[in-house]
Order: structure tokens, then sequence, then C-alpha cells
């Protein structure tokens, strides 16, 4: 381990660690309550933590290990779960007071996967209202006046700060991207429909998407590979053989990969900073990235998935508008109100551009292995806001896999997102380029 403490190892080498016999998950886990007890006051990234059971967890995959039992791929390792995933020894309250106190009856189906591969279930981390705009109370772990991102906030910012090694979050536009980004730690969103959704607030159907935060690709690759996979109370969820991810990571392109610049409409609206940092960054790849151009028509596309999402949502959450919307924040209440008002036809017309926008896509990774892009418009901005998630919203409309990856730095000291967006199903070509491109940027 190299004299690195527990807290900070990643998925990956904790799982190595503890399989070889080096780190039992009891230390693994006391090291990461003790990072947490230290930097929770001032991040407060966690929204339910139990340190007995936590603790008890681990000792059990401990005694597994020493009984000779079977051990999974992640056999002790903690996963912080964001607290909108249905967990039935813990609260799952979706970062509202209409849902406070509620305990599931279940598990979500990616926490039976998880404590199925060996994982300690740590606690659950801090969201957004109901996954949405509105602010929960965690901070960003680099500078404390700033946002974590949403609505993954607690995730992305327990990842950060060595409270947890990898984490769940979910997307319906940018809400594993972004964070990822304010925070520095790599992100991943598979591509829509591969994880299950069971279990998990449901936004909006036509774009939810389970992910994860770690510390390497590796980390992300690891625990995707236990999650992806059928569940017939997924819809979207299919029969596929299950991606080799992680070997996707460690693998040498057979080619050197090629990038399509996409800097979309909104190029202008990003920081000055920003738009320095990725021209170096192009000069940096020289002939393996190219700028690529969206048709004008493109711009459509966020004023479908805004049609999409808030429709969707007004009819998921129509519980919460009939019986509470009063305690719904003001920018909640707006959102639910527009979606209550979307056409049948304009819907229609919504789903079925977008999902001619997926399909058209397709042809570009003929000639490219990934798009690059940034995650957000610049660094974290004041906590007042958890950021612009406009830079994501193309490519959560379309389904594609995407990733963060912090590879860059902006003035003002913060993390400055890198973001890789693959083709639709293409997750291990995207894991493989975004490795090569740490690796280059690296040397």
């Amino acid at each position: 381990m190299d004299g690195l403490k527990p807290q900070w190892l990643g998925a990956a080498e904790a799982a190595r660690a503890i399989a070889r016999g080096e780190l039992t998950s009891e230390e693994l886990v006391r090291s990461c309550l003790a990072r947490i007890r230290e930097a929770e006051p001032q991040v407060q990234a966690w929204q339910y933590l139990d340190e007995e059971h936590a603790l008890r967890q681990a000792c059990a995959r401990d005694a597994d290990r020493a009984e000779g039992r079977a051990c999974g791929p992640l056999h002790g390792v903690p996963v912080g779960i964001k607290d909108i995933i249905d967990t039935g020894d813990m609260p799952t309250e979706d970062g509202t007071v209409l849902h406070a106190g509620r305990i599931p009856d279940e598990d979500a189906s990616v926490i039976v996967s998880l404590r199925r591969a060996g994982a300690v279930i740590l606690g659950k981390t801090v969201t957004t209202e109901l996954a949405t705009y509105s602010p929960g109370k965690t901070r960003n772990p680099h500078d404390a006046s700033r946002t974590p991102g949403g609505s993954s906030s607690g995730s992305a910012a327990a990842v950060a700060c060595g409270m947890v090694p990898v984490a769940l979050g979910t997307q319906t536009n940018g809400s594993m991207i972004r964070p990822a980004a304010f925070c520095g730690v790599v992100g991943y969103k598979p591509t829509h429909g591969w994880v299950p959704r069971h279990g998990i607030l449901k936004l909006s159907r036509t774009l939810d998407t389970v992910g994860l935060f770690g510390r390497s690709l590796e980390d992300v690759a690891l625990v995707a590979e236990q999650l992806i996979g059928f569940d017939a109370n997924d819809p979207d969820t299919s029969m596929r053989a299950r991606p080799p991810l992680v070997a996707g990571v460690a693998q040498e392109p057979p080619l050197p990969p090629k990038l399509a610049l996409v800097k979309t409409h909104l190029w202008d609206d990003a920081d000055p900073a920003l738009r320095e940092a990725f021209g170096e960054l192009r000069e940096v790849l020289g002939d393996a990235c190219e700028a690529y151009d969206l048709p004008d028509s493109a711009r459509a596309a966020w004023d479908w998935h805004r049609t999409i999402m808030e429709a969707e949502m007004a009819a998921n959450l129509d519980v919460e508008w009939q019986r509470g919307r009063d305690k719904l924040s003001a920018h909640l209440q707006e959102q639910l109100a527009r979606g209550r008002e979307v056409k049948a036809l304009a819907y229609q017309q919504a789903v079925a551009s977008a999902r001619r926008l997926a399909e058209g896509f397709d042809d570009l990774f003929d000639r490219y292995d990934a798009i690059l892009t940034p995650s957000a418009p610049g660094t974290a901005p004041p906590i007042a806001s958890t950021g612009d998630p406009s830079f994501c919203t193309l490519w959560s409309l379309a389904g594609m896999p995407a990733c963060n990856l912090p590879l860059m730095t902006g003035p003002d000291g913060l993390p400055l997102g890198v973001q890789l967006v693959g083709r639709r199903h293409g997750d291990a070509r995207l894991l493989r380029t975004a490795a090569w491109l740490t690796k280059y940027v690296a040397t």
C-alpha cells in the first residue's frame, strides 16, 4: 500500500489488499470513519451514517474470508450511497422533508448487487431536494464557500475528501459529471439502461441513469461491472453480456485514439479560463484531436431535454405535488408546474427527436473514439447554486456513456473537469480511451 492511509486507497486497491490479507475490511472502514469524523463538520457529505452498523458489516466480511467462504470482487470495500437509492436497513429520505424518516421495505437492485459482491454499505450521502436543483448541506471539499455540484453532492464530496473510496450517484441532466468535475474525482455515467434503477427515486424513465464516483477509472469500472445487468423491474435494461470494463481500462488501444472536440453552441458561455485550458489541451493532443461542429439543428436538443424531463418529473412526483407542494422549493414548484402544462404532442415529438438524435451520433464514432468536451462551464461556483448542467444535457438526452476526468485546474486552484463521451453501448472503449488520455496528459 506504499504507506498510504487506508481511507485514501481506491476501491480496486483496497479490494486487492483485502484479498491478499494485507488489510482487513474492519481496518479500512475504521479508517474511513475516522476521516469522516475529521472532515464531516466542514464538508457535510452524509445524510445517514451509523458507525456501529458499518463496522458490523465489515467484521462480517472479515469473518467470511477467515472462514473460507466465497468472497466477491468488492469484498470488504465500503461504498457510499446517494440518498435516493433504497436501502432496507437505512433510511432513504430523497432530500425532502416529505420523505423524512422513510425506511424502505427492501434494497434497490444495485444495493442487492453490491452486497452480493461483498461491499460494505457505509451510509447514505446527501442529495439535493428530490435529486433536482435546490442545494443540500454539502460543501465542496476544496473550498467550503463553493458548491460540490448536484444532485449527487454528497457522493462526489465524500470520495474527494477521503471519506469513502467509491460512491453511487445518479444523473438525469448533469448530476454525476458536474459534481465529479467540481470535486475533482473520476465520474462515470454508463449507457442509459445498463444499470437497473428499481428501488431508486424516479424522475425520468427516459433520462435517469445510475453512475459511480471513484478515485480512478479502474475503481468505477470495477464497481460498474457488478451493477450492470438485466432486471425485470426496469424495462429499459436488457439481456447482454457483461462488458469487460476493468479490462478495457487496463488495455492499450490497438491504434492511437482520435478525439472529436465538441464545443456546442454553449462554448461562449463558458468561463474564459476554461476555453483557454481546452485550447491548451488541444495543442497538447495535436493530431489526436480534431474540432467537430454539430449542426445548428442540434440546438433544439436542450429544449427536448427540458420538455421530457419536466413532463416526466411532473408525473413521477405527482404525489409530492398533491400532498405537499408548499414544502417544495420555489424552483422545484416552478419545474413541476411547467411539466404539468406540457402537451402530449410536444412530449411525444421530443421523445422521438431524442431517439433520432442518439442514433445520429453513431456515425461519428466510426471516425472518432470519443467526444472531448467540458464537464461544466468552469470551476465550482458559490454555494448558493449547484452550477450549470448544460454541458451534460446533450449526452444525457442521447443516453450516451460519459466520464469526467480531473485533468486540469482553474486559475482559482479548483478542479476543472474534462468530459469524454462515447458511443452508446461502447462503454469499454470509452473507458479505454479515458485511460489513454489520462496517461497522455500526465506524460
